[in-house]
């Protein structure tokens, strides 16, 4: 692995965090994998649900969160869910493994009134609409990492190194979406979502269930 590289994932986790509402009661973390993004909404929300289809990331999963967060092995296309329970719903880095408008259709319904649906997930690379950002992400990346590689050493914070489970997470299929198509399905299944690309080849999708 390049010695620079560093974890996208673990970069976009904060992003996410910023959609909790403050004072939440009841949180879903979709495709968990080994838990980090779980245990850092253990922090922000009373209790977290946290599934995922891969028994090997649920075992790790549980191995490291806190007893405020249920860890459960399931399908989220399959398993049944809460209707209207959750305060936010979020997601990533799975959203481009699951059929989009059944899915956002699937999680929408979970939502309480005012609660928030927010995912990361991966597009498909759109040129040359794409162009720009691509180039943005190509030249900045090792940049970022030589950074966070000295960080590392000088202090005792992880900075975005990949987890010790990243080589052992199910590996998928590409996205077949550009962040333009999602923003399509999105706009039809959600209205008055949001979908911006983000620098580095991940889309975000926001979406606030209206209040009754």
């Amino acid at each position: 692995m390049n010695p620079f590289a560093w974890d996208h994932n673990a970069y976009y986790q904060r992003l996410l965090l910023r959609e909790v509402p403050e004072g939440a009661a009841r949180v879903l973390d979709v495709g968990c994998g080994a838990g980090s993004l779980a245990t850092r909404l253990a922090r922000h929300a009373n209790h977290v649900d946290a599934i995922d289809s891969s028994a090997e990331m649920i075992k790790a999963a549980r191995r490291q969160t806190p007893a405020n967060v249920r860890c459960e092995l399931a399908d989220v296309m399959e398993h049944p869910l809460p209707e209207a329970e959750y305060d936010a719903v979020l997601s990533l880095t799975v959203l481009h493994h699951l059929p989009l408008e059944q899915a956002l259709e699937r999680l929408s319904r979970t939502v309480r009134p005012g609660g928030i649906l927010a995912a990361v997930a991966s597009p498909r690379t759109d040129l040359p609409r794409d162009l720009p950002v691509e180039l943005l992400a190509v030249t900045s990346q090792q940049a970022f990492g030589l950074a966070f590689t000295t960080l590392r050493r000088l202090t005792s914070r992880e900075w975005y190194r990949f987890e010790d489970t990243h080589d052992q997470m199910p590996k998928c299929f590409g996205p077949t979406l550009s962040t333009a198509q999602v923003r399509s399905v999105a706009a039809k299944v959600l209205p008055g979502s949001q979908v911006r690309r983000l620098v580095y080849w991940r889309y975000l999708l926001r979406w606030r269930r209206p209040q009754l």
